[in-house]
């Protein structure tokens, strides 16, 4: 079904104006009344254990929770009587009690439905943050006899059981075995952007989803904050399909419904707008419940104007500012228009070369402690605009090395951007290879078809000699200062949509670790400037835009629809 008749399930244009009129940022959904009345009821009636005086959460609670909880327990299509809402997604800043509302929603869940014999997940990222899921579920009923009637308390196994259906709600630890046996039937995972940062997080998303596709079906509800670092891995993706339901463009039946406490784009890039404290209350719902203004006025004051990186952090937390948006600082200035410039059409580089007329190759290339990168740019027929994809490579020892960004290595890995060679000889041979395919497609020039940083290039030039891919097609590209117009010149593409990409995870990473510094009257990027995170699939991107920038032609040579058997990667 639809909400309206002109506007896709969940759709909610106008979520900027509900959240300045102080209503929830979220679409308008059906209810079956007599079971968010249920709902409202017994949550209304529970107490906060860790509050002076255990206030009822009737009495300390937003309207704003209570709102979302009857959408997401008791939504129904009015045609049907099924529920619409099966996932939920809340962004909303740090301190808004949290934690203490999904515990109490937890238990709210296990008394609304009556399903036999059933199991419920309540999911933390780190074992202190399920320790206090459980902790306050179990001081709510603690302080409530009625309720030490209703459930059994297994403290010893973090699990409450509904002794009149045997339902059971289980506290967990996010890891690889948290999902054993039975499919949970309803699942509530707290602080999800910090899954952004797990290896092989995406695949136990998929198996709590399974519950989703069984006759009885399962729900999802996750609640968190910004990430403290850029969106990576599964919070990226989870971010992106909320922002694209709530904007009306995921298709005609997402099961979904986004509500996502954050400025506008435009609100985020000006500094000035969310400095000023005055426009703060717009996303603190518990505003004079669980926060004090004063208190978080002083800590920015003391603690959030530190540093640069302390402002970043304590924005991203406290304001939902995602990092690489808002107070860019030293970021490339691409950054900040790379999310603005994806073509979901563009999935390959199969596509790119079906709809270019011309291509270039940049190719950065790393040693064993190191990623390998290559980019391939498009130039786009009758538009001629920039299409854009890359891949990149490791050796294993990239994971002991470089322990710090491991997750985020297996994580695009999982999803095909990222391949662990065997061997640099491995390594070289399959990015000749993809340079192959480009050059049999005919749409790579004779001359400065594929641009190298020199360094270090051995492997790879021996690779591409055995493809006979060769000077002039193949040259060097000289770098630092001499990469200017590549560094400027790209992020004003990206502003005017004049370059697109398919929204490669790893490509964004690379993008927002990127920090530009001037030199001379010349802004630079290098690998020394942007620190420990990996920016060489960028670097690649640069090489192939400088031959890119000296428009080329094609050679020409077989037609890319003769030769598509051949491109699938």
């Amino acid at each position: 079904m639809r909400l309206t008749e002109d506007l896709p399930l969940f759709a909610c244009p106008d979520w900027w104006e509900r959240i300045q009129a102080g209503r929830v940022p979220m679409a308008d959904v059906p209810v079956n009344e007599r079971l968010a009345a249920k709902a409202k009821a017994f949550f209304r009636r529970l107490k906060l254990p860790d509050v002076p005086g255990t206030p009822t959460m009737g009495e300390a609670c937003g309207e704003w929770f209570i709102e979302i909880m009857c959408a997401f327990l008791a939504s129904e299509d009015p045609e049907t009587l099924q529920p619409i809402v099966w996932e939920l997604l809340c962004m909303v800043p740090k301190k808004n009690s949290k934690t203490t509302y999904v515990a109490a929603l937890a238990l709210t869940a296990l008394v609304v439905f009556d399903v036999p014999n059933r199991q419920m997940l309540v999911v933390g990222p780190s074992q202190n943050i399920s320790d206090r899921l459980f902790d306050q579920a179990e001081g709510m009923i603690g302080l409530d006899e009625r309720l030490k009637k209703l459930f059994q308390v297994q403290s010893h196994l973090k699990s409450i059981t509904r002794r009149k259906t045997g339902t059971q709600l289980e506290v967990k630890t996010f890891d690889t075995t948290i999902v054993t046996g039975e499919i949970p039937f309803i699942t509530f995972i707290d602080e999800v952007h910090e899954l952004g940062k797990k290896p092989k997080a995406a695949k136990v998303m998929q198996q709590i989803r399974g519950g989703s596709i069984t006759k009885q079906r399962g729900r999802l509800l996750m609640i968190t904050t910004q990430s403290d670092e850029r969106p990576a891995g599964i919070w990226a993706t989870e971010l992106s399909k909320a922002r694209k339901i709530r904007d009306g463009k995921a298709g005609p039946a997402p099961i979904m419904l986004p509500v996502l406490y954050e400025y506008p784009v435009e609100k985020q890039l000006d500094e000035k707008f969310w400095r000023d404290s005055g426009n703060w209350p717009l996303l603190l719902p518990n505003l004079n419940r669980s926060i004090d203004a004063q208190a978080l006025i002083d800590d920015y004051t003391n603690n959030g104007t530190a540093t640069v990186e302390a402002e970043q952090i304590w924005a991203s937390q406290h304001l939902n500012i995602e990092i690489g948006v808002g107070l860019s600082g030293d970021s490339w200035d691409g950054a900040l228009h790379w999310a603005g410039c994806i073509d979901d059409s563009l999935t390959g580089l199969d596509d790119l070369l079906a709809r270019s007329e011309v291509c270039t190759i940049g190719i950065d290339w790393g040693g064993a402690d190191d990623l390998a990168g290559l980019y391939v740019i498009g130039r786009e027929r009758v538009t001629k605009r920039w299409l854009g994809w890359g891949k990149a490579w490791a050796r294993a020892t990239v994971f002991e090395r470089r322990k710090s960004i491991a997750g985020e290595l297996r994580q695009f890995e999982e999803c095909g951007d990222l391949e662990i060679a065997a061997s640099g000889e491995d390594q070289a041979a399959s990015a000749a290879a993809i340079c192959k395919r480009v050059f049999d497609s005919g749409l790579l020039p004779e001359a400065g078809g594929i641009g190298l940083d020199s360094a270090g290039v051995a492997l790879l030039l021996d690779a591409l000699e055995n493809e006979e891919l060769h000077q002039p097609l193949v040259q060097a590209v000289a770098q630092g200062w001499k990469l200017q117009t590549a560094i400027s010149s790209v992020p004003l593409k990206l502003e005017d949509r004049r370059f697109l990409h398919g929204d490669q995870p790893i490509m964004a990473w690379c993008v927002g670790n990127a920090k530009q510094v001037l030199k001379g009257s010349n802004y630079i990027v290098t690998k020394e400037v942007s620190g420990a995170g990996k920016i060489d699939l960028l670097m690649a991107l640069f090489n192939a835009s400088m031959l890119m920038f000296l428009n080329p032609e094609a050679a020409g040579g077989p037609s890319v629809y003769e030769t598509r058997g051949a491109l699938v990667l």
